[in-house]
């Protein structure tokens, strides 16, 4: 028997500061769909994720806490696995950077490189940002800010041991454009060396003294290893590797295939690893896929904002297929994707309910109702026919070609219009009309057939994205034929069979009652907090203070309110044109439905934000913001009497 391709798939492994809201479970969730597509493939698949657990963060964390890093860093690990496990995603190895193992290997890796002048002991001054872990020269910051998180940052000074990125630079640089398909999307290639690498590499910081929360360098206890080589090298010493000699399984699978990680952290994948790699004398990993974030509406997720939703409410609410659906479903390639609860229930109702659920659950029935559920011999052929089987194979090529390039939104959207078009031809064929003539009785038996067989198809080729909605259609359908390979030819299904009772996939969801049920459970949880903050801090209202400048940014003008009407997927929004004077009608929509009737705003002068990016709101588009101000619940319109279009100042 022949030995089956290996394929080595990871995440970037979690940082264990706190809770993963949905943006960040949706990379665990495309990495796990890549995993058991390859696997439905026949490839002998590896798929590790994890925890970063060290750094100042964390010690300050738990600091605040009052707990130890270790005890801070299980719960968290703990919470992140948990989630992992509830989206039903198929890890083989789950590491943590304070795994044993893990912390004896880092040890030796940075010893290693210390003997091979890799690393050399210097000093550090620079502006250090302690959420992103990051030294930074005054050249490199943004406005005085962290570049990559926007934070502010204090000097810092102190020994530490470098990495010699520079040493490494033009082989980098040699091995990126000569091998193109190392960084994707080509994008992300482009930034890499365009505006990091080509303009010159410093060395890297690769040990701290400042805080205790880390692996001691064995050979200068006064130092920890600082994130880079600690997480980075993840990858290797979760397979085995070690320098005084790699296990089996390292050799076997490494190098990875490929890592899946976020685009906030290529620049650490594609330059520190593969430096670090290339010290070590290891192969570099096949490819870095850098996907883009998701988004809520318009803004990246922050408890701060207060638009954070996470994996475990979601599931609560819709279950886990319809939340993996949703994620991978609307992640766009390379730019960010965007989630609401308006437009997660939105898709929930149209693609699961009303063309998955709604296919199966009529062929099923009628299989029922015409044969008493045995399914026929498929050999009354019409052209019909062959359009909807070379439909069914044509999108077999097209899954495997999108995920060859990682394009998942893609493979999943091939497999919806597969049952789109499944739909389709029952209503080009009519199965209720063949049925009430005996004489084509056996045509009714071959257009059930080829439904069923193309509700195979879509099985098979769901399994990746929503396993458990896979084995739910194989149940109804009495099937067992979920290999591969059988989607080369059409006509597997079983002539014979038995189906199963119809039972619905997926229950319409009722827009505006959840939505209700969801605002009341998000004030009732605000209340909560808000009840278990100390006094002091509630008394205490924390004013972020921005420059002139920031506030001058802002363009404040008069409006008019032309038209005003309620959205009827909404109790708690009012769509308005208003005329602000630039000669087009602007669209705002506001949620202050509760405190005012369309008909008492038309008319009325406004203040509106006419430079705030345009968001989509329960399927309308808001091109703006109408002031209004807010007390113990009540919100009330600034309502002006001055010219339209004067700007406020």
């Amino acid at each position: 028997m022949a030995e089956r391709e290996k394929f080595y798939i990871t995440t970037a492994i979690a940082y264990t500061s706190r809770k993963p809201h949905i943006g960040n479970s949706y990379e665990i969730v495309l990495t796990d769909a890549i995993a058991r597509y390859k696997r439905l493939q026949g490839k002998d698949v590896f798929f590790l994720t994890g925890t970063d657990e060290h750094g100042q963060k964390i010690e300050e964390y738990a600091k605040a806490a009052g707990v130890t890093p270790k005890q801070y860093v299980d719960k968290v690990a703990g919470e992140i696995r948990e989630i992992c496990d509830l989206l039903g995603t198929s890890y083989d190895k789950f590491i943590r950077t304070t795994d044993p193992y893990h912390e004896r290997v880092i040890q030796k890796i940075f010893k290693k490189l210390y003997e091979q002048d890799d690393i050399y002991k210097g000093e550090y001054e620079g502006m250090y940002c302690t959420p992103c872990e990051s030294f930074w020269t005054e050249s490199q910051l943004v406005d005085g800010k962290c570049p990559d998180c926007g934070r502010e940052v204090k000097p810092a000074k102190e020994e530490a041991y470098f990495l010699r990125l520079s040493k490494y630079q033009k082989q980098l640089e040699d091995y990126i454009e000569q091998n193109e398909d190392f960084i994707y999307p080509e994008p992300r290639k482009k930034e890499m060396l365009n505006n990091f690498i080509k303009p010159g590499l410093q060395d890297l910081c690769v040990s701290r003294t400042s805080f205790k929360w880390g692996i001691p360098v064995d050979f200068d206890p006064k130092h920890v290893v600082y994130v880079w080589i600690d997480a980075l090298s993840n990858y290797i010493t979760a397979i085995g590797y070690d320098p005084d000699g790699s296990s089996d399984m390292y050799k076997k699978y490494w190098p990875a295939d490929v890592h899946i990680i976020g685009k906030d952290i290529v620049r650490f994948h594609t330059i520190y690893w593969p430096i670090m790699l290339m010290a070590l004398g290891e192969p570099l990993p096949k490819q870095v896929f850098g996907h883009p974030w998701l988004l809520f509406g318009e803004d990246k997720m922050s408890k701060s904002r207060g638009n954070v939703i996470y994996a475990d409410d979601l599931v609560n609410l819709l279950g886990v297929d319809a939340v993996r659906y949703y994620l991978l479903s609307e992640m766009p390639y390379a730019s960010d994707g965007s989630i609401t609860y308006e437009t997660i229930i939105e898709r929930f109702n149209s693609d699961l309910a009303n063309t998955f659920g709604n296919l199966v659950n009529r062929t099923i029935a009628m299989q029922n109702k015409y044969f008493d559920g045995v399914i026929q011999s498929g050999d009354v052929n019409e052209s019909v026919d062959d359009e909807l089987k070379a439909f069914a194979l044509d999108t077999v090529k097209k899954v495997e070609q999108n995920f060859t390039t990682y394009r998942v939104a893609d493979a999943i959207e091939a497999v919806l219009n597969l049952a789109k078009r499944s739909n389709k031809y029952i209503d080009e064929t009519m199965p209720w009309a063949l049925a009430k003539d005996e004489d084509k009785k056996a045509r009714l038996g071959t257009v059930l057939y080829n439904l069923l067989e193309s509700i195979r198809f879509i099985a098979v080729l769901l399994s990746p994205f929503m396993p458990e909605t896979s084995e739910k259609i194989f149940a109804q359908m009495n099937c067992d034929i979920k290999d591969y390979d059988s989607l080369s030819s059409f006509g597997a299904t079983v002539v014979g069979t038995k189906v199963g009772t119809a039972e619905a996939l997926f229950q319409r969801i009722d827009t505006e009652k959840m939505l209700a049920e969801i605002a009341a459970k998000q004030e009732a949880a605000a209340k909560a907090e808000e009840a278990a903050k100390p006094k002091e801090e509630k008394e205490e209202e924390i004013i972020e203070e921005i420059s002139i400048d920031d506030f001058f940014k802002s363009d404040l003008r008069v409006a008019k309110i032309l038209e005003c009407e309620k959205i009827k997927k909404s109790n708690k929004l009012l769509k308005m044109q208003l005329d602000d004077g630039s000669g087009t009608p602007r669209q705002i929509v506001s949620g202050i439905a509760k405190w005012y009737a369309p008909e008492d705003l038309i008319g009325k002068k406004a203040i509106i934000v006419t430079n705030l990016k345009p968001v989509k709101l329960c399927g309308e588009i808001s091109q703006g913001m109408l002031l209004s101000g807010e007390k113990d619940g009540e919100v009330a319109v600034t309502f002006v009497d001055l010219p339209v279009g004067a700007k406020i100042c």
